[in-house]
């Protein structure tokens, strides 16, 4: 008997499984059979490179309504579209970000600029300006412009620069030149909270989003400062090379605080470790007067007084994606949505402007297919970025010339010092001067 062998073919292995499926297709995956795949693929992550620089257009909408320079920003807790902004000229505008319209206007609601806002309980708002007053308004939708009357006054006796609300009880707390704890039930402060031998002027504090009962404040000496609402005392205190202009707790990491410093950096603080900031965060060429987490804790976004905002990654020091336009002045607040897609900033110009958060996401309907290319090129980015020419293509940001000037400007000085500090300590005694760390020059003195 002559044993013969067949070649059997299933048709069902070549034919779709249903009606509309694509044709299955069989590859030879052995990698000698493509010599090629390798450089093919750093050409396809090339392409993603330049096309994700291609389609960066991060600006989506300026909101108008203000006649002078936005000074805060607030967004509504559980809310993706609501946000409130006040003004030099003591306007509150409610905006819906969304239908890019306004929910409430409150033409002046307080004699010279707002400089503080905090959304309450039950759709309600607070405000404090530099005319010693604290007010409660009804944050509701409204219809037809009517005349606006606050809910509730609170007289102080000195001008307030910031506010914020507990997250849960009907407290709210205050900075001037101390930090107050108010109940909205009382018309006067429940307890004043101050370091011992403190005599500065209180520009900003925030509740913790995890330990409520804990709280931050930043001075006009330098200083950081941790409160406890249960004591009614301060607990620790530190003084820095220069003043902060602006704190923000991470939604993730309780313990973590963000500062935006007068001296051009970012710092990000363990509160259970002060003595040196667990990353220094460098772009800004002056100083940086707001700055804002993501929701999910991974970015952040700040905006200077050099016109610019920038987004940064969490422990990145350096490469922040950088926004700006001909257009924008100095940039007092910013904050992230409540989604993590879009960032709000209020400038001197006195317009809201919202960007996206990644300058190249397409906005609207995104089908599948296009959610697996767009996830297959983030991929190739990742891979390849260590190639130097997809490496330099990602990095790559047009700043405008002052920006481009002074940054080139700021660099000589530091190569400068550095070089100044690295002869003095070639011409002393060995072991005298030793170099120290950029981290560990931050923090003057710690404070219990």
């Amino acid at each position: 008997m002559v044993k013969i062998s067949v070649l059997q073919h299933a048709p069902s292995v070549h034919l779709p499984a249903r009606p509309g499926d694509p044709t299955p297709t069989t590859r030879n995956l052995d990698p000698l059979m493509h010599p090629f795949a390798r450089a093919r693929e750093r050409n396809r992550a090339l392409n993603a490179a330049k096309m994700d620089r291609l389609f960066a257009k991060p600006f989506v909408a300026a909101l108008e309504g203000h006649i002078d320079a936005v000074e805060v920003l607030c967004k509504k807790p559980g809310s993706l579209s609501a946000v409130a902004s006040g003004s030099w000229d003591g306007g509150v505008i409610l905006h819906n970000i969304s239908e890019r319209k306004h929910i409430r206007r409150i033409q002046g609601a307080h004699n010279g600029k707002v400089s503080g806002l905090c959304f309450a309980q039950d759709d309600r708002l607070l405000s404090c300006g530099v005319d010693s007053k604290i007010k409660l308004w009804d944050a509701s939708p409204q219809d037809e412009i009517t005349e606006q009357r606050p809910l509730n006054e609170y007289p102080g006796k000195s001008p307030f620069n910031s506010i914020d609300h507990h997250r849960s009880d009907p407290l709210f707390a205050t900075a001037s030149n101390i930090v107050q704890i108010w109940d909205e039930t009382k018309s006067a402060a429940i307890s004043n909270l101050t370091f011992p031998t403190s005599t500065e002027t209180i520009t900003s504090v925030r509740f913790n989003l995890s330990e409520t009962s804990v709280l931050g404040s930043i001075g006009s000496d330098r200083t950081f400062t941790l409160y406890d609402i249960r004591t009614g005392k301060a607990e620790r205190r530190v003084v820095m090379q220069m003043s902060s202009n602006a704190l923000a707790w991470s939604p993730t990491f309780p313990t973590n605080v963000l500062l935006a410093s007068e001296d051009h950096n970012l710092y990000t603080f363990d509160v259970r470790q002060l003595k040196t900031p667990t990353h220094v965060y460098k772009g800004h060429v002056a100083a940086v007067m707001s700055c804002d987490w993501s929701p999910t804790g991974l970015e952040f976004v700040s905006g200077g007084w050099d016109r610019t905002v920038r987004i940064w990654k969490e422990s990145q020091g350096t490469g922040p994606e950088v926004y700006h336009t001909k257009r924008m002045q100095r940039v007092s607040s910013s904050i992230f949505t409540a989604d993590a897609r879009f960032v709000l900033t209020g400038s001197d110009d006195g317009n809201v402007r919202i960007w996206k958060a990644k300058a190249s996401e397409k906005l609207g309907i995104i089908t599948a297919r296009e959610r697996a290319a767009i996830e297959y090129r983030d991929t190739l980015k990742d891979r390849w970025k260590h190639d130097n020419e997809v490496g330099r293509i990602q990095r790559n940001r047009h700043l405008p010339k002052p920006v481009y000037q002074a940054a080139k400007l700021k660099r000589t000085m530091l190569d400068t010092r550095a070089v100044k500090e690295e002869r003095r300590r070639k011409h002393t005694r060995a072991g005298e001067s030793k170099p120290n760390a950029e981290r560990k020059k931050v923090v003057i003195a710690e404070q219990t």
